[in-house]
């Protein structure tokens, strides 16, 4: 991969990134000459809209993880700050501590009360170690719970926007019944009775994720990751080599559409030519698109309804894949 200060040049798009650079260089040399360069960057453009569709229109398992990965992919907080008036974030789990990976809090989407749930990863390194890479600790899952009973006793909907490698693997993490934590949360998503509309917008990371994913709609953008284990961690695992990554990466099926097609997963969000990093705004535009009609959706249902659906959902799955061994 390619770096510059700003942005991240994945493999797969070193054309792109050359048809861009002679765009702005175009531009900027119209900056000094009195030149009509309109239909040169016109052409270029048409190119480089081209060039980016037929690129992720097929992206293997392994480049779709990359994509996931991108640091300039909208995260958590941008889904909230666009997404949700007046946020109110909800601090600590009244046993230990406050985890900063795992966000929470209470406010208005679209005019209705929600409980907002989700891994920030960061964007840059004070913010990345702030968040801990959204890696949540025990304390993080406890608060994701007590936000959960929170919900249920007040009768409002929870948004999760799940983006996470996985949960935290420290020691520390582990002595404080990491585990446990992550359990009892999946737990307390199907125990209680309103509304769960989770989104995979980067990552979905084993339990880490689905702690806050145990929900009545699961949905992913086109080029989100959601897995039991990491590529590397699978490799390694498996294959004791990290060069068997991408191998890993296949037998995962770990991409939305395998997931759709699986069934694991109830809906793919497109995201905008290019992915989701080169127009943020759009794709926020989009998620929230999808969580209002999926809300509306469940509104119809009775609370008994919502977590009688949500358990059977889960228990069809599991039978579905007990039964294809």
């Amino acid at each position: 991969m390619n770096t510059s200060t700003n942005t991240l040049i994945l493999d797969f798009e070193k054309t792109i990134f050359e048809i861009e650079t002679k765009i702005e260089s175009l531009k900027y040399l119209a900056q000094d000459e009195n030149v009509d360069i309109s239909q040169e960057v016109s052409r270029l453009q048409h190119k480089l809209e081209k060039q980016m569709r037929a690129s992720y229109s097929n992206l293997s398992p392994w480049q779709k993880s990359q994509v996931a990965r991108h640091p300039a992919r909208p995260h958590c907080l941008d889904y909230v700050h666009a997404l949700i008036e007046d946020f109110t974030p909800l601090c600590g789990d009244r046993c230990f501590a406050d985890d900063e990976a795992m966000i929470g809090g209470i406010g208005r989407f679209q005019g209705m009360s929600v409980v907002v749930l989700g891994q920030e990863k960061g964007h840059d390194i004070e913010s990345r170690v702030r968040y801990n890479f959204g890696m949540a600790k025990p304390e993080g899952y406890r608060k994701a719970q007590r936000l959960m009973d929170m919900a249920d006793k007040f009768n409002l909907p929870v948004i999760a926007f799940v983006d996470t490698s996985g949960a935290f693997p420290g020691v520390e993490a582990e002595a404080r019944g990491q585990a446990e934590a992550i359990a009892a949360s999946i737990e307390k998503c199907l125990q209680i009775s309103v509304p769960i509309v989770s989104v995979v917008i980067g990552e979905g990371g084993s339990g880490g994720a689905i702690a806050i994913a145990t929900a009545n709609r699961v949905v992913m953008l086109e080029h989100s990751i959601y897995s039991v284990i990491s590529p590397e961690g699978c490799a390694s695992i498996l294959w004791r080599s990290a060069d068997k990554v991408k191998e890993a990466t296949e037998a995962l099926k770990l991409t939305a559409q395998d997931l759709r097609r699986l069934g694991v997963i109830d809906e793919i969000i497109a995201e905008p030519v290019g992915g989701a990093h080169r127009n943020p705004a759009q794709t926020i535009e989009r998620v929230g698109e999808c969580i209002a009609k999926h809300l509306k959706e469940l509104s119809a249902q009775s609370r008994d309804e919502i977590k009688k659906r949500r358990t059977e959902k889960f228990l069809r799955m599991g039978r579905h894949f007990a039964e294809s061994k």
